[in-house]
């Protein structure tokens, strides 16, 4: 799959690299790799990375403002995306030939050409793997790409304490930081909070509620995050707080955003991804997401994950 990826590459002069909406660094750090391996071993291509941005990842990458025209006969990659409905940037149905690479349950088989690989940590490590499998066929690495793809890597793997984090994880991310790139720097700037989202971080752990199950629930309202002054992409980067608590089995955060209710699911071994199916979402066994839209469907949300838990 990876030799047949390459090929279609090779193929196309233009190619626009998406990935999902409300991106976190596995995203940038996935589509932003890819883009520079393509550009330091294609110079005569045409490579463009595309997307809404999210300011909190500014230090990562910035996307390119592309035209309509530009999809035109272009090659379009999907990194990082379960499905159609989450990529970010409509206009991937432009192009000449779509590919999806991705790591989740592979419930909507979108694009032409797919490599879904559901053992990989991250989508960085698979553009990662990509590399190595094509790198005597003339695929380079530099020091940006390596730097986009670790940041990836330990974005996704929660600094390698998630259960994804295999051997050749451990693997990959000792190679990828031999490149020239201050690992110090890229940790802070990917953990370090400004004060109004410590001090929502601190209302979080002060306010959840846990069930005997082991179910745990945090709901943060409009008025709560207009309070904090946090938007709902920095709420969410809070999800994974819980998970230090001990007895805790499993975890919703409620987030409102609009007309809708964010649902973000964490979990220490129930498998929560049928769950968040159930309410149109998905994701991974013990990390998903779905959308519900009125608060007694949160309530109920949070009624199926207890059950979850107890059994």
């Amino acid at each position: 799959m990876k030799k047949e990826i390459l090929e279609k590459i090779k193929q196309y002069e233009t190619i626009i690299i998406h990935r999902h909406i409300r991106p976190d660094p596995d995203a940038y750090g996935s589509q932003g790799g890819l883009a520079e391996i393509l550009r330091a071993s294609f110079t005569d291509k045409h490579i463009y990375t595309v997307g809404q941005e999210d300011p909190s990842l500014h230090f990562l990458n910035r996307m390119d403002q592309i035209e309509d025209q530009v999809y035109n006969g272009a090659l379009v990659i999907v990194c990082d995306t379960a499905n159609r409905e989450r990529i970010s940037d409509e206009r991937y149905q432009l192009g000449d030939f779509l590919i999806k690479i991705d790591h989740h349950p592979n419930e909507d088989p979108y694009g032409d050409l797919l490599w879904v690989d559901t053992s990989a940590s991250s989508v960085s490590e698979m553009i990662y793997e990509f590399y190595l499998e094509c790198k005597d066929e003339g695929l380079k690495m530099t020091n940006d790409a390596a730097r986009l793809i670790y940041a990836g890597i330990v974005g996704d793997t929660g600094r390698f304490l998630y259960p994804s984090t295999t051997e050749k994880t451990f693997r990959y991310a000792a190679e990828l930081i031999q490149y020239g790139f201050n690992r110090s720097l890229l940790y802070t700037q990917l953990y370090e909070m400004d004060f109004n989202l410590l001090k929502l971080k601190g209302f979080v752990l002060q306010n959840f509620e846990l069930r005997p199950s082991g179910a745990g629930s945090v709901i943060i309202k409009k008025d709560l995050l207009e309070q904090f002054q946090v938007s709902v992409s920095e709420a969410s980067q809070l999800v994974s707080v819980l998970g230090d608590v001990k007895g805790i089995k499993a975890w919703a955060f409620f987030i409102e955003e609009g007309d809708q209710i964010r649902v973000r699911l964490r979990s220490k071994g129930p498998v929560i991804n049928g769950l968040a199916k159930k309410y149109k979402g998905g994701g991974h066994p013990l990390a998903a997401g779905a959308s519900v839209y009125s608060w007694d469907d949160v309530e109920q949300v949070i009624e199926d994950l207890d059950e979850l838990c107890r059994k």
